[in-house]
Formats: C-alpha cells, structure tokens, sequence
C-alpha cells in the first residue's frame, strides 16, 4: 500500500516553509521556502501559500488529489477550533482570518492548523529527539518564548487553546520572556556590560554567541545567566506535567555548550527527587524542517 503524502506548512511572520513527508516521517522533495511579505495583502499572502503547495504537489510529479491532507502551523494567537488567526502582531492583515477553511477551499482537502511552537514540538516527538516518547514538553528559544505541551503523543491545546503560553508569567522584575528568549540575551548582556563602565552598544543574540565563542567574559557570563533563567521556566514545566524529556529548539541552542552547564546546575535543585533523576533535556534534531514536519503531523 502506497505511503499518505502529507503537505506542512510552516507559516510565520518572516518566511513560509512548505515541504510533503510520508506517514513515516520522510521528507519526499525539496522544501519551498518564500518570504510571508507579512504587511502585503491578504490575497497575495494567501496566493503565496497556495504557491508553495502547488509546486511541492509539482515537486513530487503527482496531483492535489494524492495528498491526503494539508497541516499548517501557524504564528498566533490562534483560534485553532475554527481554523482562524486572531489578532497575531506579525501577520497584522491577517487578523481574523478564515485561514483554515480558506485552504480547504481552495484545494478540496482536510486542513489541519495549530500553533507553530506546537508544531515544531509536535514534529520532534513523533520524529526528532522524542521518538518514542509519549509526554513531552518543548521549549522554543528564538526571538521571544514558545513552549509546547505533548500529552500521550497529542498536543494539549488547553480550554482556551492557550495551554504551554508561559511567556507572560511574572519573573523577577518583568515576564520569563523578557529574560529567556533572544531580547533576553541582549538584555542580559546589556546589564552586565554596563555594570560599572560606560553605555555599551546593544547586541543581539548571535553576537553574543561569536563572542563567547571568541572567549568575551561578558558574552560568557551573559550565557550563563541564561542558564540559570531557563531552569527556572523548565523546572515550572517539569513539577506540573512531569514529562519524559524536555526539548529545546529554536535558534538560541545553537549556544547551548555556553549555558547547558548553568542549566543542569538550577535545573535539578529545583524540581522533585525522581524527575530530577530521570527527565532528559535534549536538543531539537529535525532543524529547520521541524515546523513543517509537524505541521504535516497534524494530519496523521
């Protein structure tokens, strides 16, 4: 029996990313990558889409009618019941947007949507660094704070559709956003390079990265107050759903050899005797392609 072709799309406020995978997991083409033009009209965005599912349809020689389903993951907030984007900053002439039924529309097929950190989540528990594994929670450290919630390998969306939406909970003197996401690093580094000297220039996460890796004290210290932070918000998770293992994706980990020692420290003097032993932090392995892999799962 012939594998399903399964289309994602990772929907964002900078980029579209469409790719197919089976029902196993595998990519099956080249993925499509297109910038979202995220102030333009809402027919050319959604022209973009439809675009980009056509030629992947193209890419595999095959025709609308193979594919047996469509999953989209998309930035929000969401109303993911309904299929509609409510009022998301970065996609700001899309707010309220029939987007789920838009597709179906167009292409006569099952629609799936969920939140993008859901799915990217989503994508790494069924093939990335949580195979196998049936609860997890997922972190994604990019420019702001995602995080994402898999109970018995199916997302929890919550009542509200808000379950996993730690970003704005009250830390130290702000949200854990404001301390663990990129503007956090910079934040970070900004206090520490000034303490006691002259303003210094704002530096953005990567940077700061290339400089740790260049040995900078500050860059380096700056990291591990990240560290520190992070445990925090992974020990929250941990005693209240208590998962296999946590993931971490997004672009931030690409610094994780600079913080993984602070984290480990905070993390298990924070959390109870048993998970404390037993929960596993892994990086994200699927990579750029996570967000569509997952969005695709929805339609298993």
């Amino acid at each position: 029996m012939k594998d399903k072709i399964l289309i994602g799309v990772d929907f964002g406020g900078t980029k579209i990313l469409t790719g197919a995978m089976s029902e196993k997991g595998e990519i099956l083409c080249e993925p499509v990558k297109i910038p979202t033009n995220s102030n333009g009209e809402p027919e050319k965005i959604i022209n973009s889409i439809t675009d980009s599912i056509e030629l992947i349809v193209k890419r595999l020689g095959s025709r609308v009618s193979d594919v047996y389903g469509i999953g989209m993951g998309v930035t929000g907030p969401l109303d993911i019941k309904n299929g509609t984007i409510l009022e998301c900053p970065q996609l700001p002439t899309l707010h309220f947007f029939p987007l789920r039924q838009t597709i179906h529309d167009y292409f006569g097929l099952p629609v799936f949507m969920n939140n993008d950190a859901n799915c990217l989540i989503y994508g790494e528990t069924l093939f990335g660094s949580g195979i196998g594994k049936n609860n997890v929670v997922g972190f994604t450290l990019g420019t702001g704070l995602g995080c994402a919630i898999i109970i018995d390998r199916k997302i929890l969306n919550g009542f509200t559709e808000s379950a996993g939406e730690i970003w704005p909970s009250p830390y130290l003197t702000g949200t854990i956003e404001d301390f663990v996401s990129g503007a956090g690093v910079s934040k970070i580094y900004k206090e520490i390079s000034e303490s006691g000297s002259i303003a210094s220039q704002e530096k953005s996460a990567l940077e700061i990265a290339l400089m740790a890796e260049n040995g900078d004290a500050n860059a380096l210290i700056t990291w591990e107050e990240f560290g520190n932070h992070l445990a925090a918000a992974i020990s929250w998770s941990i005693n209240l759903i208590d998962p296999e293992i946590i993931i971490l994706g997004g672009s931030i980990t690409n610094a994780f050899k600079f913080f993984s020692s602070s984290l480990e420290k905070n993390l298990r003097k924070h959390i109870c005797p048993v998970p404390a032993e037993m929960t596993k932090i892994e990086i994200a392995k699927l990579g750029a392609n996570a967000g569509f892999i997952g969005a695709a799962s929805l339609a298993l």
